[in-house]
């Protein structure tokens, strides 16, 4: 039997193009409420640097980006329409700036959706993955089927960053 184990630093700082891809069929683990509740990673997104015109590093370091340019493992979340955080992991190494959007869990699907179910708010910027007692990622011996297609809600990058097939999900979605 696999014994669940929670993913170190050695997997973050890798290349989003490695990390985005093993991430559907392992398990994100949060801490709600003293209780930790696990669900099964089934959609996400990568995004690459500064070159990436689809990646907020596109533009450079902010302050709202700076969590990007650290090693990989750390939470970066923001907000959209005002009312909506995504979840990404930092990927790669200091100074590369990368991230994979978590779009999908077993049972909540949409970046929006999971992070509102989950009370996943602006307090989770800049959380560490590796040791964090209230939100980490854990591989139970999944081996998934995974697909990849082009990002979605990205057209303003134009090409080729629209065609990039950078969206990874699971063939069979929970």
């Amino acid at each position: 039997m696999f014994d669940p184990k929670k993913l170190g630093e050695s997997f973050y700082t890798r290349d989003v193009l490695e990390v985005a891809p093993e991430l559907p069929g392992k398990y994100l683990a949060i801490n709600i409420d003293h209780t930790v509740k696990k669900y099964l990673i089934t959609e996400v997104e990568a995004y690459r640097g500064e070159e990436d015109k689809a990646c907020h590093a596109s533009k450079g370091r902010t302050s709202r980006t700076e969590i990007m340019y650290h090693k990989g493992g750390h939470i970066y979340v923001y907000l959209i329409y005002g009312m909506y955080w995504m979840l990404n992991f930092v990927t790669g190494e200091e100074n590369i700036p990368q991230a994979v959007l978590i779009r999908g869990l077993e049972d909540l699907r949409g970046p929006g959706k999971l992070t509102k179910s989950l009370g996943i708010d602006k307090s989770f910027y800049g959380r560490d993955l590796v040791t964090s007692a209230f939100i980490w990622v854990e591989d139970h011996g999944l081996i998934p089927e995974v697909i990849t297609s082009p990002r979605i809600g990205v057209d303003y990058s134009g090409e080729p960053w629209v065609s990039k097939p950078w969206r990874y999900f699971l063939k069979q979605m929970p």
